[in-house]
């Protein structure tokens, strides 16, 4: 059978994405959360958060170290910046590895989405806290994305993510080959087979392998999205994908809770993957808007004020052409 086309996916994830309607309340189009930002590592979490604002959700949080919080609240007023977690040498005497991770799961009975990763790092309570917020997830059924550092998770502790069909994993080239060989996946054949076979072995969660294109499976379905980006490898443009992966993620809900009226004929695991096709789409076409406006001097935060640009080119709004 013939792969669909790159215009027949999007026209079904058109199909996802909630009309703007006046019945609708606060927060039924989404509420996302990215849980990251290391003292470190402050833009990442922005820019994953910012991308998930731009791409339409109602309500965009960051769950961060408190030196994080303080500077990325100065970046946008539009982000609700939550100082939850710690790193390991800034735990106060008051506090616990088990304080910590309950305040942050508190959270999740709050969010329809989760994105666990941005500016991360790898410190082992930032890592532990993460790791009980992927296990609370599971058990409350919330879709979560992992990105960088929180893809270390998932390989150095697979059972925390295997069999979970409501993730999606986003590994580059590298981090695949992380990935790859804490499962003893063989790298050899074509990259769309490999992709298919680790998401296998990782029990049918999504994976988006980053690339020229990329390569998007969850072991039963693969597409490959090709659309042209821009030729700047510049850090950060992974989270521009996992925002909006995530207010993807957050439609693919209200498209299931029916929200407003359509004729609801495609199905949780179609859905999945066509939110992961539709991230990697924006994505792509935000970088080539972004590269065509800067060029070599193209960075991370350029791609957040192409998000909606690059969702009409690729997507389009209900009530306008595609």
């Amino acid at each position: 059978m013939a792969s669909p086309s790159s215009k027949e996916l999007l026209g079904k994830v058109y199909k996802m994405i909630p009309p703007m309607l006046e019945s609708f309340h606060k927060g039924q189009l989404g509420r996302v959360a990215v849980i990251g930002g290391s003292e470190d590592y402050t833009g990442a979490p922005y820019f994953s958060a910012m991308a998930s604002a731009k791409l339409g959700a109602d309500m965009s949080h960051v769950i961060c170290e408190p030196g994080a919080g303080a500077v990325i609240k100065t970046y946008s007023p539009n982000l609700m910046v939550h100082p939850y977690m710690r790193q390991s040498k800034n735990l106060a005497q008051s506090e616990s590895a088990d304080s910590v991770s309950k305040e942050v799961v508190a959270m999740l009975s709050r969010l329809h989405v989760i994105v666990i990763g941005p500016g991360l790092g790898r410190d082992k309570l930032m890592q532990d806290t993460c790791a009980d917020v992927i296990q609370e997830a599971r058990k409350q059924g919330i879709p979560f994305v992992l990105d960088a550092d929180g893809l270390y998770l998932a390989q150095t502790r697979p059972e925390l993510v295997e069999g979970y069909k409501e993730c999606i994993l986003t590994p580059n080239v590298v981090e695949f080959g992380r990935l790859a060989k804490a499962k003893n996946v063989n790298l050899d054949g074509p990259e769309e087979e490999i992709c298919s076979k680790l998401a296998q072995a990782f029990g049918g969660v999504t994976i988006i392998q980053k690339g020229s294109k990329d390569y998007i499976s969850n072991g039963k379905i693969t597409y490959v999205s090709e659309g042209e980006g821009g030729l700047k490898r510049s850090g950060g443009q992974g989270d521009t994908l996992t925002g909006s992966l995530a207010t993807l993620l957050a439609y693919r809900k209200a498209y299931h809770d029916k929200i407003w009226d359509h004729e609801g004929d495609l199905d949780n695991a179609e859905t999945l993957a066509l939110a992961a096709f539709g991230g990697s789409a924006i994505t792509r076409e935000c970088s080539r808007l972004a590269f065509k406006d800067k060029g070599r001097s193209l960075q991370a935060a350029d791609l957040t004020e192409h998000v909606h640009t690059a969702f009409m080119n690729v997507i389009g709004e209900k009530g306008s052409k595609l």
